[in-house]
This record gives C-alpha cells, structure tokens and sequence, in this order.
C-alpha cells in the first residue's frame, strides 16, 4: 500500500504543478485577482499534501500501521474537498457569479480531513525501534 500513497503523491504533485502553471498563466485572463488568488490557496494546499502522501509512503513501508494508513486517506479526501471545492468555485464563478451554496462547506471539512491525517500521521510515528522492512 505504500507504493499506492507515493505513486498518488507523485502523480497529485504533478497535477499542482501543471494547474498552478494554468493559474498563473492562462486563469488570470477570465477571473478576478481574488479569484486568481483563491485557485493558488487550492494549487499549494494540493502540493504541500501531495508532498504529505510521498511521506506517508516512506513512513508506511518503515512503520506500518492503520495510523498511517488513515493519514494517507485523510490526506486524499482533503484534498479532493478542499483543492477540489476551491477550484469548482472559481470555476463556477468563471462561468456565472455564483458560489458553492450549500457545497461551500466542502472546504473547511476537506481542511479538517488534512489536519486529521498530519494527527494520524503523528499517532502513526511508534515511540520505539522501527520495523525492519529490508
């Protein structure tokens, strides 16, 4: 399972890059400046955890254990929720001056699913010797 999290972690980091790179380029020419800046919050909160699922990875193949298992879940689903629900959002926006309404709350529950895996993570870490995998 820890191939899966650095295979997902590699592959979500390379969609930020390449989204970021739109944002940057291409994104400021249909929206807003607080538009433009709302997408970037999506981009670098995408990269810093699909950084956290490489980590995960590595952790889990030294350490494995539910914790880190969990975290590696949480990590996926906050950003699907928080990326995700920021860039419908500018994408709603780009098409008609609407929001999320109701779905609004997708961001600050994905937010909190982030901070839930960087605490299984940190459950996950055994206070003793690791496990010997080689």
């Amino acid at each position: 399972m820890h191939r899966v999290y650095l295979k997902l972690g590699a592959f979500i980091a390379a969609l930020s890059v390449l989204l970021g790179a739109f944002g940057a380029h291409q994104l400021k020419q249909y929206v807003s400046t607080d538009l433009v800046s709302t997408f970037q919050t999506g981009v670098s909160y995408q990269f810093f955890h699909a950084l956290a699922l490489l980590i995960t990875g590595i952790l889990l193949k030294r350490y494995p254990n539910n914790w880190i298992m969990w975290a590696g879940r949480m990590f996926v689903l906050g950003i699907i929720l928080f990326s995700g629900s920021l860039y419908l959002l500018v994408m709603l926006k780009t098409v008609k001056d609407i929001g999320l309404g109701g779905f609004g709350l997708l961001t600050p529950v994905g937010g909190l699913l982030m901070v839930a895996g960087w605490i299984c993570l940190l459950l996950g870490i055994p206070s003793d010797k690791p496990v010997n995998n080689d």
